[in-house]
């Protein structure tokens, strides 16, 4: 297996979607790849990919967008770990949360889906839960909304001011995981407790 990771963003493909709160996972590869410099071209595994190093003489990493729907994400991932010779430990799936406040972003790896059918999909292609999750909170449906409906919305006015720094925090937990592991960027964005 090589040293390079795999970076998903999940959501879902057209520009129907592209400002929904479903696909912040999207949103913030768009944010790596920018700090990358680069573009995000077709793939055959059916996604969109783009390959360099994160910073200078930084680690090898595959930016990765499913052009399939969410729901089915795990196919395009299991391809792209096997055209890369990826193993899941190297997987980082970046999605949205409603189990965490906006504005927030935490990091853990395996575990539950949370009733997250992206991610659910990817641990059975895999055949494994244990790959890191770069978790981008986007808050509950307020209170009886469907949780399809609310995912499946553009942010809120408020929260499109918010959502740039929200972004940003999340791609530099992207690269504070994989430059220094899980527990240093889990210490840096994970709240302490009071």
């Amino acid at each position: 297996m090589t040293d390079t990771w795999l970076i998903v963003g999940l959501g879902n493909p057209g520009s129907e979607y592209s400002n929904n709160r479903h696909n912040v996972g999207q949103m913030v590869l768009d944010e790596l790849a920018s700090r990358m410099g680069g573009k995000f071209k077709a793939h055959k595994t059916r996604a969109q990919v783009v390959e360099g190093r994160l910073g200078l003489g930084g680690p090898r990493v595959v930016l990765a967008k499913p052009m399939t729907y969410m729901n089915v994400s795990g196919g395009p991932v299991a391809g792209l770990c096997k055209f890369f010779d990826i193993a899941a430990d190297h997987v980082i799936a970046v999605h949205d949360e409603i189990d965490i406040p906006f504005n927030t972003v935490k990091l853990k790896i395996g575990g539950g889906e949370g009733g997250h059918n992206g991610l659910r999909d990817i641990s059975k292609a895999l055949a494994t839960k244990d790959y890191l999750r770069v978790r981008v909170g986007v808050g509950r449906p307020p209170g009886r909304m469907d949780t399809a409906d609310f995912v499946l919305r553009d942010f809120a006015t408020a929260e499109k001011k918010e959502l740039p720094f929200l972004l940003d925090e999340a791609a530099d937990a992207v690269e504070l995981l994989i430059g220094e592991g899980l527990l240093a960027a889990q210490q840096k964005h994970h709240p302490a407790k009071a």
